[in-house]
């Protein structure tokens, strides 16, 4: 039998303004086919029941670092993107530097579409990367030949990253701006200052310090102040768009607020840990399961960046997902807080974290969680509007979150292969209970109904900025 429509979504509650309204979703063939609360006619498929909860536009992760192909022992893009659906995430945009080879060129792109696409449960896009090897080399007419296959932005690291993805000192990185700026896309800058980095790691290791807060103490504000300024100067030099990637720090968002009355194209994300921890918290009762580069703050950054998040100085949230193997690369017998690897699993906790702590206690407006979690990020990396909105045409994506659920983040129960969270034992509101990608029901109120291959590369869509536009 033919149907009119695959799936009608009822008794849904979708964003209005600040407010929700009662409504209706019709898919047919991957997409949005109708929204209101009048029968549109003809026959449908599959009817699921939303129970009058809340449905997002998907949820977009744009920072992941998925690990795969060549670092498969901390997590596969199975794994991920499992990870990403049962955390109401539809699309993923994933890192060029975190697999083997690092993404740089067209064959090592290729590379990396063939081994991650048959594994994908949700929709995924992808960096592109530049680093301070392809300046030496010569090799920057790869930036053009990756924005042409479809990449959504470059990734530049000031700091060391891996091995296979070497980083850039200061006139290397303008060379850099230079080439991303003929390509029209962002470029995602890694901002810490390496030498302040780096001469206060080795200081504070000589003293002998090794309890958890040390590390956060050691890559100090002004390593990331310091960064953020040299960067907003060379894309005042090049025209370049630069976005600051997991900024951590208030004073890196009012730098930003400053740039963008200017009228700089400047932009930055921030991530959940940075809204809700504090080093000397997290840190001192985690360790090195709260490591992350740059490291947390204080509570002073948190109330800032949440500030900022609401009134657009800040654009969006992402989650710099990069877990690590506890065995050999977290907990290793003799390893310490400066050997241990920096990184933490996020994709899975990002939507309900900024639904509890941001929405619900009234730091972020409806509209506003809208716009971080899903269409700023699709606009900013040209995915819009297949991606990120509410509208007939755009891809039937949708993230359903039931605002009253209580629940306990528990790190054993997370689907990234390294079971650790730095949100362990966080009590929340509002939670997950079901993802649908493309008209495809990937995660069920606590069990993966989709299948591997489900989720499909998207490439970018078209070029487009993000309005410039902040509440004072």
């Amino acid at each position: 039998m033919l149907y009119d429509y695959d799936m009608l979504l009822k008794n849904c509650q979708i964003p209005n303004g600040d407010e929700t309204i009662p409504a209706d979703i019709y898919v047919a063939d991957g997409r949005i086919a109708h929204i209101g609360n009048v029968n549109p006619g003809g026959t449908v498929r599959e009817v699921l029941d939303m129970g009058g909860n809340l449905v997002l536009p998907g949820c977009i992760d744009s920072h992941t670092h998925y690990m795969d192909p060549g670092f498969t022992h901390r997590e596969t893009f199975s794994s991920g993107t499992q990870s990403a659906a049962a955390g109401g995430v539809t699309t993923i945009i994933d890192m060029p530097c975190c697999s083997i080879p690092s993404v740089r060129d067209i064959p090592s792109l290729e590379n990396k579409l063939e081994k991650i696409a048959p594994q994908a449960y949700v929709d995924f896009a992808l960096w592109g990367g530049v680093t301070g090897e392809d300046v030496r080399m010569g090799n920057l007419d790869n930036v053009q030949k990756q924005a042409d296959a479809g990449v959504v932005a470059f990734k530049a690291y000031m700091t060391p990253s891996v091995p296979s993805y070497p980083r850039s000192n200061d006139p290397e990185l303008l060379e850099i701006f230079r080439a991303v700026s003929k390509t029209g896309l962002p470029l995602g800058v890694h901002c810490e200052n390496y030498d302040v980095c780096d001469f206060y790691v080795k200081k504070l290791q000589a003293e002998g310090r090794k309890d958890g807060p040390a590390w956060a103490e050691a890559r100090c504000e002004v390593a990331e102040k310091a960064a953020i300024e040299l960067c907003i100067d060379y894309a005042q030099e090049t025209g370049a768009r630069m976005h600051v990637v997991h900024m951590s720090t208030g004073i890196g968002a009012q730098l930003i607020e400053e740039a963008k009355k200017k009228g700089l194209d400047v932009t930055a994300e921030t991530c959940p840990h940075y809204l809700t921890l504090n080093a000397k918290d997290a840190m001192g009762e985690r360790g090195a399961f709260a490591k992350i580069a740059p490291p947390l703050r204080t509570v002073k950054d948190n109330e800032i960046l949440w500030t900022k998040l609401e009134s657009g100085a800040v654009d969006f949230i992402a989650t710099d997902h990069a877990p690590y193997d506890i065995a050999t690369e977290k907990a290793a017998e003799g390893m310490d807080i400066w050997t241990s690897f920096p990184g933490i699993p996020g994709t899975e906790t990002m939507v309900p974290v900024i639904v509890s702590e941001g929405y619900l206690k009234g730091r972020l407006s409806l509209s506003r969680l809208v716009e971080v979690l899903s269409t700023s990020p699709a606009i900013h990396y040209g995915l819009y509007p297949k991606k990120g909105c509410l509208l007939p045409g755009s891809d039937a994506d949708f993230t359903v979150i039931d605002l009253a659920r209580e629940w306990v983040v528990d790190e054993s129960k997370t689907l990234t292969k390294s079971k650790y969270t730095p949100f362990h034992g966080m009590k929340l509101k509002g939670k997950v209970i079901k993802t649908i990608v493309r008209g495809q029901l990937v995660y069920d109120d606590g069990e993966i109904v989709g299948k591997p291959g489900d989720g499909r590369y998207v490439k970018r869509q078209n070029i487009s900025h993000l309005k410039r536009k902040m509440i004072f």
